[in-house]
Formats: C-alpha cells, sequence, structure tokens
C-alpha cells in the first residue's frame, strides 16, 4: 500500500449553532472510522481524533503535536483554544439545571442578528475613521481639541452630569459599580487583571461591559476573552474583527458554549485538515536537518562513485560482466537519496529510531518526557508562545554541525508510523532498483573499448 499524504482542502462551510439547549461538542462529529475525512493516505491509527484521545504513541502524541504547533508551525494558540473548549463543553454539561439556565444557549438567529450588527458596527468605525482624517485640525474634528478651542460635539447638546460631575447615566453608573465592587471583594488579583484585559476588548469594540456575574464560569470566560480572543492578547486567534466583535456580543450575553461555536468550527478545521496533515509529514522525517543533509550528500557521493567505476571499467580492457560492480553503488546512492529526498535517514531506520528534537534533548533528567506540556504549552491561560528565550535554543545553537548530525536517537514507539516510514522505505528501494538496472543494462551493452 502506497501512502499518499497529500490531501484536499474542503470548501469552508459557514458555521450554524444548533438551536438545542443540550450541548453539543464539535469535536464529537468523527467519523466511526477514525479518519480525519480528508487526509488522504493517513492511518486511522494516526488520525487527529485518536491523537486528541491521547490513542497514540511517541512521536505522535498530543505533546508532539503541541511541540509541533508551537516550535514549528507557530500556531499553538489553536490547539490550546481546542482542549480547553472541549474540557469546557464538558464541564459545562455536567452542571445542574439551575446553572445552566443562567446562561442559555446562544441560537442561530441570535447569530445572524449580532453579526449584521457587528458588520454594521465595524463599517461605521471605519467610516468614523475615515471622517476623523478628513477633518482633522478643523472645527468639525472629533475627539480632543487643543487648549481654548471649541468643544467637541454639538455645542447645543450639555449630557446631564450629576453632582459628581459624571456625565453617565445611572444605569451605567449603577452597573459598573456593581462590578468594581465586586471585582475589588470577591475577586483575585489574577482574575482582576483578566478582567481589566476584557473590559479593555469590549471597550475597543464600542460594547458596555456589563457582564451578569451570576452565570457560571464567569471569570473563567473574562480569562479566555483576555487570551485569545482581545486584539493584542497572548495566544490571540487568527479572527477577523467582524468575528471579534459577535464573539463578544455572544459572550456579553450569555456563557453558554454556543457563543464560541463559530470560533471552534474555525480552529478545528484549521487543525484537522492543515496542521494535522502537516504534522504527520513531518513526524516521518526521523533525522534532523543536518543529518538529512547529510544523507543526501551520501547518496550522491554513491552515485557519482558508481558513475566513475562505470565509465573506468568501460574503457578498461576488462570483461563486460564487471561493469555491474558499478551498481553497488547506484543501488546505495539513489535508495539513500529518495529516502533522505523524503526526509528520511536509512541507517535510522533500519533501528527504527529518531533523533531527539533540539527542545527534547535539554530536558533534566528528573523531569520527565512531558516537561514541556507542564511547563505551561496545555495552560489555557498561560502566557504567549514564543520560545526564544528558552534555555534549549542557545544551547541548541552553540552545538558543533558534527554533533547535531550524530545526536542523541530514541526508538519510534508508534506502530503506524514505522509502517508508514517502511513503505516510504521499500518506495525508495524499488525506485532505487529500477534505475540502476537501467544504467546497469546501458553501461553492459556498450562494446569494450580496451583503452588502458
Amino acid at each position: 500500500m502506497v501512502y499518499s499524504l497529500y490531501y484536499r482542502r474542503p470548501a469552508r462551510v459557514e458555521s450554524t449553532v444548533v438551536d438545542n439547549p443540550s450541548i453539543r461538542d464539535p469535536t464529537s462529529r468523527s467519523t466511526t472510522s477514525g479518519s480525519s475525512g480528508v487526509s488522504r493516505g493517513i492511518p486511522n491509527a494516526l488520525s487527529f481524533d485518536k491523537i486528541i484521545e491521547n490513542g497514540t504513541c511517541p512521536p505522535c502524541t498530543v505533546r508532539d503535536f503541541m511541540n509541533y504547533l508551537k516550535y514549528i508551525e507557530y500556531a499553538a494558540e489553536n490547539l490550546q483554544f481546542f482542549l480547553w473548549y472541549k474540557d469546557y463543553c464538558k464541564r459545562f454539561d455536567q452542571l445542574d439545571g439551575a446553572k445552566k439556565a443562567l446562561a442559555p444557549v446562544w441560537t442561530a438567529a441570535q447569530v445572524d442578528a449580532e453579526t449584521t450588527a457587528a458588520q454594521s458596527l465595524a463599517t461605521s468605525q471605519s467610516k468614523s475613521r475615515d471622517a476623523a482624517a478628513v477633518f482633522g485640525g478643523t472645527i468639525f474634528a472629533t475627539g480632543p481639541k487643543s487648549p481654548g478651542s471649541e468643544p467637541a460635539g454639538d455645542p447645543f447638546a450639555t449630557p446631564p452630569r450629576s453632582a459628581a460631575g459624571d456625565s453617565r447615566t445611572d444605569l451605567e453608573r449603577a452597573s459598573v459599580s456593581v462590578w468594581e465592587v465586586s471585582s475589588v471583594e470577591a475577586v483575585s488579583e489574577s482574575t482582576k487583571g483578566y478582567s481589566k484585559a476584557a473590559a479593555g476588548a469590549f471597550e475597543n469594540a464600542n460594547l458596555n461591559w456589563q457582564p451578569f456575574t451570576i452565570q457560571p464560569f464567569r471569570d473563567e470566560i473574562a480569562r479566555i476573552i483576555a487570551t485569545y480572543i482581545a486584539e493584542g492578547s497572548p495566544r490571540e486567534l487568527n479572527l477577523s474583527a467582524r468575528e471579534r466583535i459577535a464573539v463578544l456580543h455572544a459572550l456579553r450575553n450569555t456563557t453558554h458554549p454556543s457563543t464560541l461555536t463559530s470560533v471552534m468550527k474555525s480552529v478545528e478545521e484549521s487543525l484537522r485538515y492543515q496542521a494535522h496533515p502537516n504534522f504527520i509529514r513531518w513526524t516521518i522525517c526521523n533525522g534532523n536537518r543536518p543529518r538529512v543533509i547529510f544523507a543526501r550528500c551520501l547518496g550522491v557521493g554513491g552515485i557519482i562513485f558508481g558513475s566513475v567505476a562505470a565509465l573506468l571499467l568501460t574503457l578498461s580492457r576488462a570483461g563486460r560482466g564487471w561493469r555491474a560492480l558499478a551498481a553497488i553503488g547506484w543501488m546505495i546512492g539513489f535508495a539513500t537519496l529518495v529516502a533522505a529526498w523524503k526526509g528520511m535517514c536509512v541507517v535510522l531506520h533500519g533501528m527504527h529510531h529518531r533523533h531527539l528534537r533540539p527542545w527534547e534533548l535539554f530536558v533534566k533528567d528528573n523531569e520527565g518526557p512531558e516537561y514541556e506540556l507542564k511547563k505551561d504549552s496545555l495552560d489555557s491561560t498561560g502566557t504567549g508562545n514564543s520560545y526564544e528565550d528558552e534555555p534549549w535554543v542557545v544551547k541548541y545553537e552553540k552545538r558543533n554541525i558534527v554533533r547535531k548530525i550524530f545526536d542523541r536517537e530514541v526508538w519510534i514507539q508508534e506502530p503506524a508510523l514505522r509502517q508508514i516510514q517502511d513503505t516510504i522505505f521499500v518506495q525508495a528501494v524499488l525506485s532505487a532498483f529500477v534505475v540502476t538496472a537501467i544504467l546497469t543494462g546501458i553501461f553492459v551493452a556498450i562494446p569494450r573499448a580496451g583503452m588502458f
């Protein structure tokens, strides 16, 4: 069986929300076969769902997938949000009926209405910015004025002020004061920080931040907004302005998981149809880049050696049968080159070994293989995913090229991955055999020259 790891990405389907109070976890829509649906050639044992459900062995575990997204694809926030949402749906579904009733489901009709409102708001904001640029520095400009200039807005429309000089309405003052009191008295310092960041996100979207604090998981939702949704957040998801405003509209009203369904579907589509196939292809490579380049050079060297030997034997007075000895160099050279071109070292494959990744080389012995996950990679509200300051970066750069070529190795535990590598190795050998047979036949058929 030949594994073709290329895939066809399906057309994006507009997300909808089920009008059902019961929660439907989007991650549960996998097929019974467990395959990713579009990743042709990837066996079921290495499917996206198997990896997420911890049904695979190293180097194809969730930890390895997370490390790939963090260090190679720079998109770890997608998997971090995916895992959090999956757990959030389970925890929300376990609440009693009274608590669930406080956070009603966000229906498809509400999604359409809020999306339209978000689009209108984004358009109005864009027009306001354009108008401000046109009338900047004139009496028609809005916003802060220079000292002595006329106040912004309609000079005949003076808003009513309170005794303290506050022009906000009584409802706005009451809602803000209630939230401020609750934040000071009942929320920890870290939660207050997340709440401030979430309030800033709503303010940037021109939305009033009046959370229903009695709703379940309201503080957690504030942390998620500050971590994934807000502009400039440490793990900001790739959302358009329209999507961000629509999500904030929904989260302002309820903490039901259905408010994040549209974001979740976009994240899952990216993980399932793009990141997962790329991760499997990357995992097939059993050597680091210096080792693969070294293997390619060996392959080219074997081909050159075989060609030179065939040429010398053809020009000599030796029998034509001796020219077949050049097939040894060609066979080894072409097989090594084809395998290396696909990222595999045939020597490592013979032992079913792989090189340790750079971030795995410097893990302390007493910390174990799960060190990277325990650190912060799977923490749903951890810091950003930048790794430039991690100690292994400088240490790995200081290693000389010879040491990188012969880095530490580890056995590949996942049998499905070994099977794919076996198939690639057989393909490389068969390709080398065909080319070698053709070249050998050509040189053997040449009449003896007898030049020396």
